[in-house]
């Protein structure tokens, strides 16, 4: 390769690895997307309009909606607040300067200036000011109409498609700021404790002093599942199996609450997992589902409270199935360890059930479970540099 054609392949950029499935998908939701715009605004508008049914920026809206849902630029607030405040200083300045140049440099200048501002920046957007001033005659004559329709319409339901078939695909979408502590402290999740923490990455992005297309939250997240990747790789081929127990208490959604309490103490075991010949892991049953169930009747006096909780309360639940948590988050058998400190660190789950791929009870993992095994390995890792 000559350094020529080194130098310009530079500026190619370096675009994260996409399936191309993915590439299907996101084809596709801008395709429906840009589809069900046009037919629902036909419908609801008419199509003798004399403003366009379709404006062009909503194009853009789609890659970003539909491509990179987890951008911070394609989230609600960003199209909705960038698309809605752009066309209005667009008509504004198309409005109050006769020079149709001048009006469209404003226009975009300072929808970029107040997008930023109110944290709704959207790219499509500033092509959404300079639609407001160079549209021609009809979107002139509309006036702060054009706000409304097409914009605003454009705007509501594309991003309508867009959540709809983000999340019928399998992205999550939209992308919400992450939950305060569960525990409802000022303390960060145990996983933000140590190694790189928000704060941070914070940091160095005001330090970098340039807009970045994702969110810190985000960033986030990524860092910990490398952080997750390579203690992986420096800790082993540690699995749940390696390490679950195998011989599991459980009980079934028809097990009276009295027959899984006393199974509790006698096994003095926390949880049990519900199942069933049918469908397997259905749902697990801990102490804290017994005492909130039993709390529930705040005027109730401590006996009865009492009886409530092994279904002795004359309101009280009677069988397992009422009080049981039925989504349960389960691990497979050759699921390696380091992927279970996030959910049983950050999440507060004190257990994990092991599952085979029909749903079959396997085993079960808790966090003494864990923390043995990841102990167990730093000894034989520090036995072994001492013997190097």
């Amino acid at each position: 390769m000559s350094k020529a054609s080194a130098y310009l392949k530079r500026f190619i950029p370096s675009l994260v690895p996409v399936s191309h499935v993915e590439r299907l998908r996101a084809s596709l939701g801008a395709l429906v997307g840009i589809l069900l715009t046009g037919l629902v605004s036909t419908l609801a508008l008419g199509a003798d309009a004399n403003l366009p049914l379709l404006i062009a920026p909503m194009g853009a809206s789609a890659v970003l909606l539909f491509a990179a849902p987890s951008s911070p630029l394609a989230q609600p607030w960003s199209i909705l607040g960038g698309n809605i405040v752009s066309s209005l200083i667009g008509v504004t300045a198309a409005l109050f300067i006769p020079e149709p140049v001048i009006a469209a440099a404003v226009a975009v200048g300072l929808a970029i200036a107040i997008m930023l501002l109110l944290g709704c920046l959207h790219p499509p957007s500033g092509a959404v000011a300079l639609t407001a001033v160079l549209g021609g005659a009809s979107i002139h004559d509309a006036g702060y109409w054009f706000v409304l329709s097409p914009v605003a319409i454009n705007s509501a339901l594309i991003l309508v498609v867009a959540l709809l078939f983000n999340n019928a695909t399998g992205r999550r979408y939209p992308h919400l700021a992450p939950a305060a502590n569960s525990h409802r402290t000022d303390d960060p999740p145990p996983m933000q404790r140590l190694g790189i923490v928000p704060e941070d990455l914070q940091a160095v992005l005001a330090q970098y002093g340039e807009l970045v297309p994702v969110s810190p939250d985000e960033l986030d997240t990524l860092i910990h599942q490398a952080q997750i990747r390579a203690f992986t790789r420096r800790s082993g081929e540690i699995t749940c199996a390696d390490i679950m127990s195998r011989d599991v208490a459980t009980a079934a959604p028809e097990t009276p609450l009295r027959k899984a309490w006393q199974t509790l103490l006698d096994h003095d075991i926390k949880a049990l997992p519900v199942v069933t010949e049918k469908d397997g892991l259905v749902g697990i049953v801990t102490q804290t589902d017994f005492i909130s169930h039993a709390m529930l009747q705040p005027h109730a006096g401590l006996r009865q409270r009492l009886g409530n909780v092994v279904g002795l309360g004359p309101k009280a639940p009677r069988l397992v199935s009422e009080i049981m948590t039925r989504r349960v988050q389960s691990a497979l058998p050759q699921t390696m360890i380091a992927k279970l400190v996030p959910p049983m660190a950050d999440m507060g789950l004190h257990h994990m059930p092991v599952v085979d791929d029909d749903n079959r009870l396997v085993g079960i993992i808790t966090q003494s479970d864990l923390i043995a095994a990841l102990f167990q390995r730093r000894l034989e890792d520090e036995d072994k540099r001492n013997v190097a």
